[in-house]
Formats: structure tokens, sequence, C-alpha cells
């Protein structure tokens, strides 16, 4: 299978990109895929949590995509090895221009979180409506989903966003709380699919939704792909099958 890539972004700072890009990857990781995660961010989180990473977890490359310095090489550092089948990006708050154009040409779904403030949701509105003015975005049919991020009760007012993306037909994939169990995997360079079951099985079940949407499409290509090479080993048994009595002209 081609290589599947997802783009965590939002214009607006603080929404928790790097929680949902780095779960993601150990997620993916996890499950057996081979898988990078690549950081635009000028402050380095996912590359940082990405060296706190040790012990026999599975491996996940970093792609350090941020502005380099001290004569570092960009496309060098950016790297994303050929057999990777989940690629993850975490973007800068704030891309831009000919940045923004560059992190756009590399998705096949989009991921834009927000945080539980009118301000954020308001902004993230405005976000989504210009994302979807991008020629790039039509053209290359890139899926875009929203998740909420850092909720902190069981009833956040997200109704105008719901409406909002309901209205453009995108949805709204889960609502991460905000656990301890992020905090403790950001600091320990771990994923919470990675902790022992009873630290983190409900923000596991609660970012499952995210994890299915992203593989939604290898999921179905994998699914035809089964049924193709189910089918051609039917027809070979019943071509190989000897004629029965009833057609042997006895």
């Amino acid at each position: 299978m081609k290589m599947n890539t997802t783009l965590i972004i939002n214009s607006k700072g603080g929404s928790g990109k790097t929680t949902i890009a780095t779960n993601l990857a150990s997620c993916f990781a996890a499950l057996g895929a081979t898988t990078t995660l690549m950081d635009y961010d000028p402050q380095g989180s996912s590359m940082g949590w990405l060296r706190l990473r040790s012990g026999p977890g599975p491996r996940i490359h970093g792609a350090n995509a941020a502005p380099q310095k001290g004569g570092r090489i960009r496309s060098v550092e950016m790297y994303v090895p050929a057999d990777t089948q989940q690629l993850v990006i975490d973007a800068p708050a704030g891309a831009s221009g000919l940045l923004l154009q560059e992190i756009l040409a590399k998705p096949d779904c989009i991921i834009i979180p927000v945080a539980p403030s009118a301000i954020d949701i308001h902004a993230t509105a405005r976000f989504v409506g210009d994302l979807l003015l991008t020629g790039r975005i039509r053209a290359r049919n890139i899926r875009l989903a929203v998740v909420a991020n850092r909720v902190r009760s069981s009833m956040p007012v997200y109704q105008p966003l719901e409406r909002f993306l309901a209205s453009l037909g995108l949805p709204f994939l889960a609502r991460i709380s905000d656990s301890d169990a992020y905090i403790r995997a950001a600091e320990t360079g771990v994923g919470i699919f990675e902790m022992e079951p009873p630290t983190a099985t409900a923000e596991c079940e609660e970012f499952m939704p995210i994890v299915e949407w992203v593989d939604e499409p290898r999921s179905l290509e994998a699914a035809a792909e089964r049924k193709v090479i189910d089918l051609a080993q039917r027809r070979s048994i019943e071509r190989d099958r000897p004629p029965s009595a009833s057609h042997s002209g006895t």
C-alpha cells in the first residue's frame, strides 16, 4: 500500500496539535505500521517527544521539517524512509504563504484540533473556511475532520462549531479529554496506546475514532484486495475441480 499522510494543523496555537500527532503516530507504530512523525514546528515538541522514547517499544522515525540552524541541511533532516506506511505531520501555528502551500501538498487527510473556548472555536471555524477555499484541498480531494481537544467537562459548548461543520459536510471526530494520561505520555515519550491498559483505557477508547477515520481508506483498500484474492482463489479452485458425474456424459 502507498504511504498514508495525515496533517495535524490549526492556525491558532495551543490547540494540542502535538498531543494528537504523537499519539496517532504511536498508535500506528504499535499496530505494526512503519511510521514517520514529521515536525514542522520550530519549537520541536514532536521531535523532543521522540528523543524521550526508549526501551523496546515500536520505532517511529523522526523527520524534522522546521527551519534549520547551524548549517544543517533541511532536505536531509526531513527525510522520510521509502517504506513508511503512515506519515503524521505536526504543523506549526500560524503557517501561511509558501510554507502553508508546502505543507498542504503532502496530506491525504487533515485533522484540525480545537480547544474548548469561544475564541478557539471561532478561530477554527474561520481556519476551516479558509482551508476549504484552497484550490489544493479541492483538487486533491483531501479529507478534513475536526477533533475537540483538552475537553474539561462532559458538555463543552461546541454546538456552533458542530453546526458549521455539519453545513459543510465535515465530521466532528472525537472529544479528547484533558487527562493526566496525555501529560504522562508526553513527558515519557510514549503514546496512550503503549501504556498499561488500566492507565489509559478510557483515553484509548476516546481516541480510536481518530485512528479509524485516518486509516479508513487503507482499510477499504485492504478489504477490496482481500476480496479480489478470494475471488481469484475461488475461480482457480473451480477451474481445477474435476467434472462431476452429471457432466461426464454417462
